[in-house]
């Protein structure tokens, strides 16, 4: 455990950094999940309006740094994908 003062602020600092992270982690995978499963059921307006809403959420994700921003782009592109070709 830290012993100086500047590395127990770090320390505090760290973990709600880290709490606030895995909740906005959790929210990425729950919107690409609920594409997917959009995608599973061939309902492509569905499918359609979760993706906006998923690239929305990977977006933020990318822009607060919780994920890299081609991790994002992947993620997007591969999800966008998947839409195109349910709706054919």
């Amino acid at each position: 455990m830290a012993n100086h003062k500047s590395a127990l602020k770090r320390a505090r600092q760290n973990d709600i950094r880290r709490l606030r992270n895995k909740s906005t982690r959790t929210r990425v995978k729950n919107v690409v999940k609920d594409v997917r499963q959009a995608v599973a059921d061939q309902s492509g307006a569905d499918a359609a309006a979760e993706l906006n809403t998923a690239k929305s959420a990977i977006d933020k994700a990318a822009k607060k740094g919780v994920i890299h921003r081609n991790t994002a782009a992947r993620k997007i592109s591969r999800l966008t994908k998947q839409v195109n070709a349910a709706r054919k």
